[in-house]
C-alpha cells in the first residue's frame, strides 16, 4: 500500500492560476470630483523554510502570493488510485493496478485508523484513558487469485495456491505524546491477544505434488512498540527527526501439517521485526536538501523457520510518511507486495530536494538480504538467501482538487523477479476529502 499523501494543492492552484490567467485586477476610478487615497496593502511576509504539515504559512511562487491555512491532520480521508508497470514483466504480470481508501480520526477520547483495499485491509481503533488505552485491530489478506512463485522472471504456475488470512486483536496499551507534539508523534507500547482463520485452496494450475495446508483457526499474541519523533512537510513526507519500532508476533495454527520437506510442521512460530527511519539536514546545505536513512529487519523462528503462508511480504511502495505505515518493510522497486521472505535485512539511503514548496525530487538507493521464496525441483517452494540492490528516482507533487501525484522509475538487480533484473514505473494519485 503506498503512502497516502495529504496535500493543499487546491489552495495553491486556486490562488495562483487565476492570477496568471487574468493578470492584476484594475481598480475602478472614483466618482468625478471625489479624491480617494489609494489603499496601501500590508506587506506580504513570506514564511521562511519548508512548509510543515498542518501549519499555516505564506509563500511566493512565480511572483504570486499564496496563503497556506492551518488544517486539522487528525481528521483525514483519502482515496489512492494507480499502479505499476514492469519491464520486463514479473512472471506474467506487466501491469499491477492499485486502489485503496485511507482514513484517520483522532481526538482526546481515542483514535481510528485504517487502510481498506477490499482484498487487503488494516484497521485499528483505540480508546484512551490517558496514558493507557484499549486497542482493537483487524487485518486481512484474501487476494482473489492463485498466488505463485516467480523465479528468474518466470511465473511457476504449478505453485499457484489461493489462500487467505483474517486476524482480529484486542489488547491494552500505554501511549504518551513526544516532541514535536503533532498528531502522529507518540511513544506506544501495546500487547494484544489475536485470533483468526486461515484457508487455502487449489486452482486449475496447482501442481499435483503441491501440498495444500488445511483450513485452521489461528491463535496468538502481539507485542508492539512504536516511537515517532518525525516532523513532516506539507506533503506529509518525513522532514526531520527519528521514528523506530518493533513487533513480536506469536501464532499457533490449530490444524496444520508440513507443506514441504524444509518447512516441516511450523504449527507454532514466532516472528520479530524492527525498523529505524530518520530524516536530517545535510551539513552546509539549506533546509531544502534532506538526507533520509532507513533500516528494517525481520526473522521467523520455529521448527521449520517459516513457510510461504506465514512469510513476510516485502513492499515496494513510495517512501512512507504516515506513522503506522513506517513499520512496513519496503524495497523500492515497484508497488507490488508479493515478494515472500522468511528473514530479511534491508537498508536505504535517499536524498530529497525541494524544487518548489509543493514539489519534491527524491533519489534513493536500497539494499536487501533476504531468504526469498524460490523453487526446488518441479514445484516445491523453498527459501534461499538473496542479495539485491535497487535505485529509484521519484517526484512527489501537489495536484488539482486537493490531491497529489507520485511518479517514480525504479530498477532492481533481481529481487522482485526472482533473480532477473528489471525496471518498473510507479504512478499514484491521492485525493483527500
Amino acid at each position: 500500500m503506498p503512502t497516502l499523501r495529504l496535500f493543499l494543492a487546491w489552495l495553491v492552484l486556486a490562488q495562483l492560476l487565476p492570477a496568471v490567467a487574468t493578470g492584476p485586477a484594475r481598480a475602478e476610478g472614483p466618482p468625478t470630483g471625489i479624491q480617494v487615497a489609494p489603499a496601501v496593502p500590508a506587506p506580504f511576509a513570506e514564511t521562511p523554510g519548508t512548509p510543515m504539515a498542518g501549519a499555516p504559512g505564506r509563500k511566493v511562487i512565480f511572483g504570486h502570493e499564496v496563503e497556506i491555512p492551518a488544517w486539522d491532520r487528525s481528521r483525514v480521508t483519502a482515496l489512492t488510485f494507480g499502479g505499476s508497470g514492469f519491464f520486463p514483466p514479473q512472471g506474467r504480470t506487466d501491469l499491477f493496478p492499485l486502489a485503496a481508501l485511507y482514513f484517520r480520526r483522532g481526538s482526546e477520547e481515542g483514535r481510528g485508523r485504517g487502510i481498506v483495499a477490499i482484498f487487503m485491509n488494516e484497521l485499528e481503533f483505540d480508546r484512551y484513558w490517558h496514558p493507557w488505552e484499549w486497542i482493537a485491530t483487524f487485518d486481512s489478506s484474501t487476494l482473489p487469485y492463485g498466488q505463485t512463485v516467480v523465479t528468474d522472471g518466470r511465473e511457476i504456475g504449478k505453485t499457484a495456491v489461493f489462500w487467505g488470512t483474517a486476524l482480529g486483536g484486542l489488547g491494552l496499551g500505554y501511549r504518551i505524546p513526544v516532541a514535536p507534539l503533532e498528531v502522529d508523534n507518540d511513544l506506544r507500547l501495546q500487547l494484544m491477544g489475536r485470533a483468526g482463520y486461515f484457508f487455502a485452496r487449489r486452482n486449475d494450475s496447482t501442481g499435483a505434488s503441491q501440498i495444500i495446508p488445511p483450513d485452521t483457526p489461528l491463535y496468538g499474541a502481539r507485542l508492539r512498540g512504536r516511537y515517532d519523533g518525525l516532523r513532516r512537510n506539507i506533503l506529509e513526507l518525513p522532514h526531520r527527526g527519528i521514528a523506530a519500532g518493533f513487533d513480536l508476533d506469536y501464532l499457533h495454527r490449530s490444524h496444520w501439517r508440513a507443506v514441504s520437506d524444509e518447512a516441516r510442521a511450523n504449527r507454532d512460530f514466532l516472528q520479530g521485526t524492527g525498523y529505524l527511519v530518520t530524516a536530517a539536514d545535510l551539513p552546509g546545505l539549506s533546509e531544502k536538501n534532506r538526507l533520509l536513512l532507513g533500516g528494517y529487519a525481520g526473522t521467523t523462528l520455529g521448527e521449520g523457520r517459516g513457510d510461504r503462508y506465514n512469510a513476510f511480504r516485502i513492499n515496494g511502495s513510495p517512501l512512507p510518511g504516515e506513522s503506522d505505515e513506517l513499520a512496513h518493510p519496503r524495497f523500492q522497486a515497484a508497488v507490488f507486495d508479493d515478494a515472500l521472505v522468511t528473514d530479511y535485512l534491508l537498508a536505504s539511503i535517499a536524498y530529497r530536494r525541494e524544487l518548489l514548496f509543493f514539489l519534491y525530487l527524491t533519489l534513493e538507493g536500497s539494499f536487501i538480504r533476504a531468504n526469498r521464496a524460490t523453487i526446488a525441483g518441479d514445484d516445491q517452494v523453498v527459501f534461499r538467501r538473496t542479495d539485491a540492490f535497487a535505485g529509484t528516482i521519484a517526484l512527489d507533487s501537489a495536484f488539482f482538487w486537493n490531491s497529489a501525484l507520485y511518479l517514480a522509475y525504479a530498477w532492481d538487480s533481481g529481487f522482485i523477479r526472482g533473480g532477473k533484473p528489471g525496471s518498473g514505473v510507479i504512478l499514484t494519485w491521492t485525493f483527500a476529502f
